[in-house]
């Protein structure tokens, strides 16, 4: 017993240093796999990202070649002319711009503050059983087509707009010094204003939803200290959380003001349409996607690459406007020190 006692180790401690090369070349195998995994899958989602980038250019390149016949006519000074006659092949975008960032500018005074109050009261004074049916309610408004706004901005808003608001407007304030020429013109429910607010009835649903989903990431222990410390509501919201999200406060803007920039047949349906510079609020006008979508279909040669220019032109737009929105917000970090 004794020496079957020394004896039986030996064979254990063999096995154990026979398996160690065996277990090493495993691990080896499986780091290697693990790695090309790794490889493949990061050449892969950079693939997609470039190709993302690709697409980008390829629009940026295709918008300017097919636009050069009209820069290459009018030169700079395309971005600011005002004519539109297509008989004499005489063209400007000025009245388009204009119109593009007047509809675009008046959405976001009315749908940003409208936004913010329905985030702020989905995240902070909702009660739990309404919460999620109004926030699904909110979200639901987004996924209505731009072409059901635009018949609901001609067929109702316009003829109530005109009746209950244009009309009465324009009897009070239209005579006044100053801020009377705002109201001026003709009061049938469409213009510059009634383009601005069917765009935020559309944008709106989009910040509200992204200030919702930004405000609900705050850490629930900043709210609380700050509660604890016997701040209001509303200072809990200045001090705590806007601070915290406004990163995605501001992204949220940004996209509602890319779509109100962007958008075609709702302001088609409602801005007037007409080539001339609007002198009030109620003034027909027209922006660059609406004037693309009224003359596209029809344009040819000299015609057809004007409004190729503008599409080109609207991209600037797009591009200056969202770079200026980073630029600020890397500015107000560097000013917090982040």
């Amino acid at each position: 017993m004794g020496l079957g006692t020394t004896m039986n180790p030996q064979p254990l401690t063999v096995i154990e240093t026979g398996d160690a090369p065996t277990k090493a070349m495993a691990m080896a195998s499986i780091a290697r796999r693990q790695r090309l995994q790794d490889m493949v899958f990061h050449r892969l989602t950079q693939s997609l990202s470039l190709l993302v980038l690709a697409a980008l250019l390829g629009i940026i390149v295709s918008l300017f070649i097919y636009a050069w016949p009209s820069f290459h006519k009018f030169g700079i000074q395309f971005g600011w002319r005002v004519e539109w006659d297509i008989v004499n092949e005489e063209f400007g975008a000025a009245i388009a711009i204009v119109g593009t960032l007047v509809s675009a500018g008046i959405a976001l005074l009315i749908a940003v503050p409208l936004a913010f109050g329905i985030a702020l009261f989905l995240t902070e004074t909702c009660p739990v059983w309404l919460r999620r049916p109004l926030g699904t309610a909110v979200e639901l408004l987004a996924a209505v087509p731009s072409i059901i706004y635009g018949m609901f901005g001609l067929f109702v808003f316009a003829p109530l707009f005109a009746d209950y608001f244009q009309m009465p407007m324009q009897k009070l304030l239209g005579t006044m010094p100053l801020i009377g020429f705002l109201f001026g013109g003709s009061t049938n429910g469409f213009g510059i204003l009634a383009a601005g607010i069917v765009l935020a009835f559309m944008v709106l649903p989009f910040i509200a939803a992204v200030m919702r989903d930004v405000f609900e990431i705050v850490p629930p222990i900043l709210r609380e200290s700050a509660y604890g410390l016997g701040c209001t509501t509303w200072e809990v919201v200045r001090r705590v959380v806007l601070p915290y999200t406004q990163k995605g406060v501001v992204g949220g803007i940004m996209l509602g003001l890319g779509r109100a920039l962007g958008e075609t047949m709702a302001v088609t349906f409602v801005i007037g349409n007409a080539n001339r510079m609007p002198t009030s609020l109620f003034s027909p006008g027209t922006s660059i996607a609406s004037t693309l979508a009224n003359e596209f279909g029809e344009a040819a040669d000299f015609h057809l690459s004007t409004l190729f220019a503008l599409g080109f032109l609207l991209f600037v737009i797009t591009f200056v406007v969202l770079s200026a929105a980073k630029l600020m917000m890397m500015r107000a970090e560097k000013a917090k020190g982040l």
